[in-house]
């Protein structure tokens, strides 16, 4: 029940929408000075530095999560006056929408975690007091003092728990088609996926081959293929709406149209036509399964300094290097590789794709394709498909398989998919938190202590609450980013950002999911260890947290 005998809309704040939407102007005023400081500070001889840039590193990164907050606020201030005027808006998201701005707002003044132990201050990204004061508007002093209060919190976990398991906690403010696709992947999650994900994890086995039939049969492969290339032509919001839920159940199965999502948009960004028509329809059906195959043991995010060799050898290559974090690769039928083709360059310029081809392997005899071999990675979580470090020596590429027909234009053929790679991240991050939320409610109502269930104990609910709550921030931020694409709009920074806050609260979920678990969550019997382990992952691959905040930054300091 609401605390000290509130009634639910003595909670909710009077004008809420009006109040969220004045609090939005004092934010970017606020961000648009801190870049503009921090641009001088960067900048040498009338150009932004890297030099500068890598020596105030906490300044910059803090620039980008101030931003990401910025952006966040704008859009679910946006889906929150779209509920409104479709007659959605009601109890529960106007509780996930006023905890959010106290929340985020309060951050903003009080600092920002980047991670658990960096916390970045305004005054950390150079803004003077002066300017920090614009935040101290009343609508803001508001929200922050009044918005994220424990009744507020108590109120919503009540709703939370009104609410059917398999649905979604708020409106999401999608329209019905995209409800509708919803429904049917949470479906084949239920049924298919979730009673099993935990042994899979346990035993580190590979997805059942049935399962990827299945999904090749809904069409996951070929979501956002165009139909004249025997896709579905759906939109990228789709996509994120079926990995959202694919990895609600298991994220290795959520990853799955990931490896295909990245193939194809290679192919369609650079390939030729013939390419296009040979492999997108075989993509799409599932007929072939394709891995992406650039990272190497000595560059990580650095892929301008790869050293994996192409050489000609008539009209073929021979391709000679070592490859790892290669996911999906023993069983795979094609890799989108990333080599080098010209001996004298030494960064991204000398760089070529290639659609390598490849037998799939068995578990006797994983790599089978002469001139390449492998070995499985052990990995504590993001299990499913399996982990692989790989070796050429004089493996054969097939001339006609470079992308797009033409050398040196690798790099830049890959940078084109980075936007859909990270919306589907955000996507599949909003997933797993979401399943740490299921799993830990389940639990807190469940179990008894002090004779009474967890839940019933405001720092057990408080958790539960912030988790919606987030949960919706990074869904509306993920929202907006696949919209943008699908109106043809460049969206590198909108993607960033929901990947870098997705990863941030995929973590949070599951760490708070383990702690209401308790001693209970450290055992591997209880799916939150899975959880826990996979959420880790997502800070990490399709950029770590901290390339991305320096990719974000570099873009807004121009």
């Amino acid at each position: 029940m609401p605390h000290d005998g509130q009634t639910p809309t003595s909670i909710l704040l009077p004008d809420l929408l009006t109040l969220t939407g004045a609090a939005l102007a004092p934010v970017d005023a606020v961000f648009e000075a801190a870049r503009d400081g921090l641009k001088a500070r960067v900048s040498a001889e009338g150009r932004v530095s890297g030099a500068l840039i890598e020596a105030h590193q906490t300044a910059v990164h803090g620039l980008a999560w101030l931003a990401t907050y910025a952006q966040s606020l704008a859009q679910m201030q946006a889906w929150a006056e779209r509920l409104q005027a479709d007659g959605k808006f009601g109890e529960t998201e106007q509780l996930l929408h006023q905890i959010a701005f106290g929340e985020y707002l309060g951050q903003i003044l009080g600092g920002i975690p980047m991670s658990q132990g960096e916390i970045v201050r305004l005054h950390d990204i150079g803004l003077s007091r002066d300017v920090r004061r614009d935040l101290d508007t009343e609508a803001i002093r508001t929200l922050t003092e009044d918005g994220n209060t424990p009744a507020a919190r108590a109120r919503l976990v009540e709703l939370i728990q009104e609410h059917s398991a398999n649905i979604t906690i708020g409106a999401t403010g999608l329209d019905d088609e995209l409800e509708m696709i919803r429904e049917q992947f949470r479906r084949f999650a239920v049924e298919k996926v979730e009673p099993h994900a935990h042994d899979w994890h346990l035993k580190d086995a590979l997805i059942p081959m049935e399962i990827i039939d299945a999904l090749a049969e809904m069409g996951v492969f070929g979501l956002t293929i165009p139909e004249t290339h025997g896709g579905l032509g759906l939109s990228k919001a789709s996509m994120v709406v079926v990995s959202e839920e694919l990895s609600r159940g298991y994220i290795g199965v959520g990853s799955l149209g990931t490896r295909s999502e990245i193939a194809a948009e290679l192919i369609l960004c650079g390939g030729t036509d013939a390419q296009k028509s040979h492999w997108l329809p075989k993509i799409a059906s599932g007929e072939i399964l394709p891995t992406a195959v650039f990272t190497e043991p000595n560059t990580g995010s650095d892929l301008g300094a790869l050293r994996t060799r192409a050489a000609r050898d008539g009209d073929d290559y021979l391709v000679t290097g070592n490859k790892t974090w290669i996911t999906h690769a023993a069983r795979t039928h094609v890799m989108t590789l990333l080599a080098r083709t010209d001996p004298a360059s030494t960064d991204h310029r000398g760089l070529s794709m290639f659609l390598a081809e490849k037998t799939p392997g068995t578990d006797d005899d994983p790599f089978p394709t002469p001139g390449m071999t492998g070995g499985e990675i052990e990995v504590l979580g993001y299990r499913g498909m399996k982990e692989y470090e790989l070796a050429f020596d004089g493996f054969r590429v097939k001339g006609e398989n470079l992308l797009g027909g033409q050398e040196g234009r690798g790099f830049k053929q890959l940078m084109e998919t980075f936007e859909s790679a990270r919306i589907q991240t955000a996507a599949r991050a909003i997933g797993v938190a979401q399943s740490a939320l299921d799993i830990a409610l389940q639990y807190a109502q469940d179990r008894k202590q002090f004779g009474k269930p967890l839940i019933a104990f405001p720092r057990v609910s408080d958790k539960l609450a912030m988790m919606a709550v987030e949960i919706m921030i990074a869904r509306q931020l993920t929202y907006f980013s696949a919209w943008e694409k699908d109106q043809g709009r460049r969206c590198d920074l909108e993607a960033g950002m929901a990947k870098l806050l997705g990863a941030r609260v995929a973590w949070a979920a599951a760490d708070n999911g383990l702690q209401i678990h308790g001693g209970n969550g450290f055992a591997l019997e209880y799916k939150i260890s899975r959880v826990l382990c996979d959420a880790r992952i997502l800070n990490i691959f399709e950029g770590a947290a901290e390339i991305q905040a320096q990719v974000i930054a570099r873009r807004l300091l121009g």
